[in-house]
């Protein structure tokens, strides 16, 4: 376990305040910031805060990660990045005072999909899967075991950007910390 990778990573919208050593990146929020694409709210936001590094090919990108969600739409996860019109976040959203599995898949405009998890505390893990123009998200369940969220075509180039993601649309001071991030090769059977 570790964020050592992340060293060599390069920052998305840095945060004023945040700090990395080999063991954990902890990261706090800039005032109202997200990662969006239009679909029912109308706006348009690619100010969240990413540490992002370069993943080629196929892989299976894994973070693990907890924070104090407590403001509507408080998140932290994983982002997969294109570009500013095609990414992928997944992790933990607030929302009706429920801490959520929350992805959204965004190619033009964004969708959003969630899994309620109301008694969510201490470190989460996600990961995502790139098998060519398919990409698989998973969330650790309580018993260990990792659920399939969603499955998704996502056509991109080769070579993508790929690290923890954080945002508080409704505040800034949003404190999160990651203990673990690694790219490894792609998962054999992600369906299964």
């Amino acid at each position: 376990m570790g964020v050592q990778s992340l060293q060599a990573g390069r920052w998305l919208n840095e945060p004023s305040a945040w700090s990395l050593n080999d063991e954990s990146l902890t990261v706090e929020t800039d005032d109202r910031t997200d990662f969006w694409q239009g679909t029912f709210y109308g706006f348009h936001r690619d100010d969240g805060h990413a540490l992002l590094t370069t993943a080629t090919g196929d892989f299976t990108a894994t973070v693990t990660f907890e924070g104090r969600y407590e403001h509507l739409y408080d998140q932290a996860g994983l982002l997969l990045r294109a570009d500013a019109r095609r990414w992928i976040k997944l992790g933990i959203e607030y929302s009706d005072n429920v801490t959520n599995f929350s992805c959204v898949v965004t190619r033009e405009t964004s969708d959003w999909s969630v899994i309620g998890s109301p008694s969510l505390s201490g470190p989460q893990s996600v990961r995502l899967t790139r098998k060519g123009n398919t990409v698989f998200a998973h969330r650790r369940a309580e018993n260990g075991m990792w659920d399939m969220m969603r499955l998704c075509d996502f056509p991109s180039p080769a070579s993508l950007e790929v690290g923890p993601m954080a945002c508080s649309p409704q505040r800034e001071g949003f404190r999160v910390r990651f203990t673990d991030f690694r790219i490894d090769p792609p998962l054999e059977r992600p369906l299964h």
